[in-house]
């Protein structure tokens, strides 16, 4: 009880959040979460954060989509969700051919604790996975008009595909039809809006699949709100946290992903975190945000913001104050143990 409170009292607001949420559990933010993990080791502390934010009865992870293909990814994913106690939330893969090679880190779903998977999970592989416009299109058709919220922390590949989706038995909506019935915003951790040592940035989660990238820019047609490669570059996460903060198991798969991906002392940048954070709780102050514009890509993977009053995207801005914020609270989700909260 006493770390409960503690955890609490630490990120700014989630008190109240949590007693909110557990008076109405229907507040929770239906969620889907579209990443490439694997790449880098943002994306897990970011499924971190996820569950954590579940926990508090702040959101609820429909489903895991994936963009980097490596067969891998899929049962890393699933032995995450499952050291939440959430095994049985689906996962979608993209076969795509974007990014093949093998993690730094997702090896680890094939350690062992003697006979017994160091980290226990249901999928074997990628290849038993479903595609992941058959999980985005169930998902997104069983829930309520104009709710769910599309956390993008890679490439555009799955939503793209989804706006080409026909209608099937599935639903008899096309997926761009879904994608207007049922999908609140996109919270993307894309682009760059700000110059990185003086220059424009192409961004990683562009140059990657720059032609699904220019797809949502062009023709996604609900609200998208761009987490910048500035915005996670300017709240790094610091490796003391990492070293320090995961200790209440032997094996914790945050950490050991951190640090295979690169061995502390180095303090990542949190660039998925931030838009899971903003994804779930936009109205906290976390960030501040951009009027309101229109986004292109470029074939060299540059983003460019123009303002509109009738554009449908928005980029995050951060002062020094947010920083402070957003880096504590971060830390604190990311590091906060399964079932904290007795509810979830």
């Amino acid at each position: 009880m006493k770390t409960h409170l503690l955890l609490l009292t630490l990120v700014p607001g989630l008190l109240h959040s949590l007693a909110v949420a557990q008076e109405n559990p229907a507040s929770s933010v239906p969620l889907i979460f579209d990443t490439d993990i694997g790449n880098d080791c943002d994306d897990v502390l970011a499924m971190g954060v996820i569950h954590s934010l579940q926990s508090r009865g702040l959101c609820r992870l429909l489903a895991v989509t994936i963009t980097k293909d490596h067969d891998q990814c899929a049962p890393f994913t699933d032995a995450i969700n499952t050291f939440y106690g959430r095994g049985n939330i689906p996962i979608g893969v993209c076969r795509s051919g974007i990014t093949p090679q093998q993690s730094r880190f997702t090896g680890l779903v094939i350690e062992k604790n003697g006979d017994a998977d160091r980290y226990p999970h249901d999928l074997r592989s990628g290849k038993d996975a479903p595609d992941a416009v058959k999980v985005l299109r169930q998902v997104l058709s069983s829930q309520a008009d104009g709710s769910v919220v599309i956390v993008q922390v890679g490439f555009s590949t799955n939503l793209a595909n989804l706006l080409k989706s026909p209608a099937d038995d599935i639903s008899p909506l096309t997926g761009r039809e879904l994608a207007i019935k049922k999908v609140k915003l996109v919270s993307a951790m894309a682009g760059a809006f700000a110059p990185i040592n003086g220059q424009p940035h192409p961004e990683y989660n562009v140059t990657e699949d720059v032609a699904s990238k220019k797809i949502l820019a062009t023709e996604w047609p609900t609200a998208i709100v761009y987490s910048g490669f500035e915005i996670g570059l300017a709240i790094p996460y610091p490796a003391s946290s990492i070293l320090s903060d995961y200790q209440y198991v032997p094996h914790h798969p945050l950490k050991e992903s951190y640090v295979l991906y690169e061995p502390p002392p180095h303090n990542r940048p949190t660039w998925d975190l931030t838009s899971v954070l903003y994804g779930v709780l936009p109205d906290r102050n976390y960030f501040g945000i951009s009027p309101k514009g229109s986004v292109s890509v470029d074939d060299k993977g540059f983003t460019t913001f123009t303002p509109s009053e009738n554009g449908l995207h928005r980029y995050l801005t951060l002062t020094a104050e947010q920083q402070i914020r957003v880096t504590e609270a971060l830390i604190q989700l990311s590091s906060e143990p399964p079932h904290l909260s007795p509810n979830n």
